[in-house]
């Protein structure tokens, strides 16, 4: 089955301008397969061979992910696949509806879509990448917008198996998760678009992420790129401690202005910062599908404006550039 996802975009990028991807991904991908033979691999593989067959009455990828409406399906049935699906908790990027089930994700990862969207060119006939996609609920809204291509980089394990899980619900040929980091990437230059949404401040030097990322872009393709900053000038770049809102791996929170430095030296034009926002309690929560500590936990719980470790809480930039 897992053979069965690679060979598909094997074949769905054999006579297009990702051709000579095929030149490093399949061994790659092999070797991944190889590592894959210990931990819940196989076990997850099980229970996504055990999710019902469903024909769809509907799919609507405009406003939200819903796949039927749940009319297509009993109680029983729909138990079922909550009882399965609950099986790769912890879901964090979302929400997902279906066949009538809301797959309340601890993150309102349509509200980050509605500050994005409107910002970037239109993504109609284009080949897409999202690196650091997760689950994929982002690569689903860009297949809304009539992409030729989605294509998620992410080598978490589990975003791959909750993937599956969606795409199961809707093949689509048009849409692929590979399990590879950036770094894995050869510089293919050939995405007319490369989101980087929620990675820049997890990575050790976020000057060779950006190289990486402009790596992928054919000439005039366009970076939509998301994350943490802090309010300041051009010299402003916060390194915290060993935690920033309790999240481990965070090196370095620049100032749009500083970011914007970064993008400039790497070689990016027109840079546009479209969207500074908070992150709010209602954005980022605990649900059934999350149950563990959300946002509130993180933040000082006598003054929400800074985090547990006493640090600016959470503030989210979208800056758009041209290669």
């Amino acid at each position: 089955m897992a053979v069965n996802w690679f060979n598909n975009f094997y074949k769905a990028i054999a006579d297009s301008p990702l051709s000579h991807w095929l030149e490093v991904l399949p061994a790659q991908i092999a070797t991944w397969q190889k590592e894959q033979l210990h931990g819940d691999f196989n076990k997850w593989v099980k229970l996504l061979n055990k999710l019902p067959e469903i024909p769809t009455n509907s799919i609507n990828l405009q406003d939200k992910v819903a796949f039927g409406d749940g009319s297509e399906i009993n109680e029983y049935t729909q138990k079922q696949i909550v009882g399965l699906l609950k099986q790769f908790m912890p879901w964090r990027k979302g929400p997902f509806h279906l066949h009538g089930i809301h797959l309340d994700t601890e993150w309102r990862s349509d509200w980050k879509w509605d500050r994005v969207q409107p910002h970037i060119q239109p993504l109609k006939d284009r080949y897409v990448l999202d690196v650091g996609c997760g689950s994929g609920y982002h690569m689903w809204r860009m297949l809304g917008e009539n992409a030729k291509m989605v294509v998620g980089a992410d080598p978490s394990q589990l975003f791959l198996m909750q993937f599956q899980a969606i795409k199961h619900f809707n093949p689509d040929p048009r849409i692929h998760l590979l399990p590879v980091g950036v770094e894995q990437l050869p510089e293919l230059k050939a995405f007319d678009t490369v989101f980087s949404m929620g990675v820049l401040y997890h990575r050790r030097s976020p000057i060779e992420f950006l190289y990486q990322l402009k790596n992928q872009l054919r000439k005039g393709g366009e970076l939509v790129l998301e994350t943490l900053v802090v309010e300041g000038d051009e010299q402003t770049v916060f390194m915290p401690g060993e935690r920033y809102a309790q999240m481990r791996n965070v090196w370095y929170i620049p100032s749009t202005a500083a970011l914007t430095v970064w993008m400039q030296k790497v070689g990016f034009k027109n840079i546009r910062v479209v969207d500074v926002a908070p992150t709010s309690l209602e954005e980022q929560r605990a649900t059934e599908w999350m149950d563990t500590q959300s946002l509130v936990d993180f933040l000082d719980p006598n003054d929400h404006s800074k985090t547990i470790e006493g640090y600016p809480a959470p503030l989210r930039a979208v800056l758009v550039a041209e290669c």
